[in-house]
């Protein structure tokens, strides 16, 4: 019986790899195993940033938030408490694209969180 030598199925899994280890520098476009090597670490920062890139906007937005509401005189907490108890349901993202670009309809809301928060007092 014949060897069978598998070679298209195996050129078609390495330039699969090389394909996409395109516009790397090095032996790391070229040399499959040095391709295969940094696709793979490539492939895992990116399943992990796309969880971090979340984390970090969240992050971002609250502070642009808290800026912006200390310039009123109030924090962050006391903001997003006054708001809750108003019954104002805003996400964090909206708030800091208003805190950034609409400064008018935020100081409304700061205006509103506060009202609401001596009501509660």
């Amino acid at each position: 019986m014949p060897r069978v030598s598998n070679g298209p199925a195996t050129r078609r899994r390495r330039k699969k790899v090389l394909k996409q280890a395109k516009g790397y520098s090095g032996a790391r476009h070229a040399t499959f195993k040095k391709a295969k090597e940094t696709l793979t670490r490539a492939l895992c920062y990116a399943y992990r940033d796309r969880r971090v890139r979340k984390r970090e906007f969240r992050k971002l937005w609250i502070l642009r938030i808290n800026a912006a509401a200390r310039m009123h005189g109030i924090s962050y907490s006391q903001f997003t408490y006054g708001l809750s108890k108003a019954g104002i349901t805003v996400d964090r993202k909206i708030l800091a694209d208003l805190a950034v670009n609409d400064a008018k309809v935020f100081e409304e809301l700061v205006l509103k969180a506060k009202e609401s928060l001596t009501q509660a007092a």
